[in-house]
């Protein structure tokens, strides 16, 4: 245990280098003085360990490093642990025999691999063990069960995503218009590398002839891991080629009926394998913009990849520029914290956001010319309700149609 916990507590003896900055750090930091456990929630390999980095950092600059302590859960020596939450205890215990220092900051990687973790946290939290807990979890049901009621009013949770185009364009010193117009080249070539494959950090930095070999690993690790291995399906090969079917047609619309008979299943193993897929966070199941509830949820429904990079993956996509596009722009929705929906009713509108009491209509067209200009501004022109703002978000066109403006999509998202 010993070496384990050395390698991964390397801040001990000098800090993490070579991190990217994120855009959420600045909040996590005013949460410091706050003693609620800070969770961080998001799909493998989204950041949450180098956030925990940096604030592990951060924190460095205030206490003594050996005050605090990081564990990866998801290191395979834990796996006796799986079943004995209790022997976090023994993890601390010698972390503390190592270093002679009383662990004041306590960081749980990956907390979901401990069966039991909550009652654990919620202990040392009521008991005021350290200044404060920093977990992070990779499935979204990690604070919804039976167990995590424990801690309802004790935690704080944020998201984490892979990297918007904003944080990318910040990695290569661009921050302002003029620098955007100036560095065009460099940004649309960015915009198709995110297209195409995503953002994940480790695939950013990775040259082109390793990226969708990496985003496979990606792939079959959250299949396996956080759906196949922690909900128990015994239907393996369905299940499978649910999600392949489903990355195969986001954009479209579907009912639960339609996707039990694409792969024959019946509609309630469908539905089961959607919400796996949702709570590891691989996908996101959009709702149709409605006031009623009620038929928000009879509705037909729209899917969307939380990373393009898994888009790679599927065979319908090597050519289909418009819903690769449609399928970038609801992650930056998402990554800038808007509430999503799309509407559908005789028309189609791509997506219906919400922040701040204010209501954005979106179209998402690759390339608007004479043959779709009718089809997607009367989209936004015959909504049946008021919306602050309409936008068709192009990649690289701009114009203003009545009181639809026409963005290009590194515009709107870069600056």
């Amino acid at each position: 245990m010993e070496k384990v916990i050395l390698s991964q507590n390397r801040h001990w003896n000098k800090p993490y280098e070579d991190l990217y900055a994120r855009d959420v750090f600045a909040d996590l930091v005013k949460k410091l003085d706050v003693k609620h456990i800070q969770v961080l929630q998001g799909i493998r390999r989204s950041g949450k360990s180098t956030l925990f980095k940096l604030l592990i950092n951060h924190l460095s600059l205030e206490v003594d490093p050996q005050e605090i302590l990081y564990v990866n859960l998801d290191d395979p020596f834990f796996i006796p642990y799986s079943d004995d939450a209790t022997k976090l205890h023994d993890v601390i215990l010698t972390a503390q025999k190592l270093t002679q220092k009383k662990i004041t900051y306590l960081f749980l990687d990956e907390v979901q691999a401990i069966n039991g973790w909550e009652r654990y946290v919620k202990s040392v939290y009521d008991n005021e063990t350290f200044k404060k807990i920093f977990i992070t979890g990779s499935n979204s049901s990690l604070l919804n069960g039976d167990l995590a009621t424990l801690l309802t009013g004790r935690y704080l949770s944020t998201k984490v995503y892979p990297l918007s185009l904003k944080e990318i364009l910040k990695i290569n010193d661009i921050t302002n218009y003029m620098q955007l117009i100036e560095h065009l080249p460099k940004v649309l070539n960015i915009v198709d590398n995110m297209i195409k494959y995503g953002s994940f950090v480790e695939i950013y930095e990775s040259s082109v002839e390793f990226k969708r070999e990496i985003l496979s690993s990606y792939y079959d690790t959250i299949l396996l891991k956080d759906c196949v291995a922690n909900n128990a399906i015994r239907d393996v090969k369905s299940f499978k080629e649910l999600s392949f079917y489903l990355l195969s047609n986001v954009t479209a619309l579907y009912s639960y009926n339609s996707l039990a008979k694409a792969i024959d299943i019946n509609d309630k193993s469908a539905k089961e394998y959607l919400s796996y897929l949702e709570d590891s966070y691989l996908v996101d199941e959009l709702k149709q913009y409605a006031y009623s509830l009620k038929e928000q949820n009879h509705s037909k429904k729209k899917i969307y990849a939380n990373d393009n990079g898994f888009l790679s993956l599927s065979y319908s996509f090597s050519e289909n520029s418009g819903k690769m596009l449609e399928n970038l722009v609801y992650t930056e929705l998402v990554k800038a914290n808007y509430e999503v929906y799309f509407y559908n009713k005789n028309f189609e509108c791509d997506f219906i956001a919400i922040k701040n009491d204010k209501r954005i209509a979106i179209q998402v067209c690759y390339e608007l010319h004479e043959r779709n200009r009718k089809r997607e501004i009367g989209g936004l022109t015959k909504l049946p309700f008021e919306v602050d703002s309409k936008y068709i978000v192009t990649y690289n066109q701009s114009d203003m149609l009545d009181d639809v403006e026409v963005v290009k999509f590194w515009e709107y998202f870069g600056v």
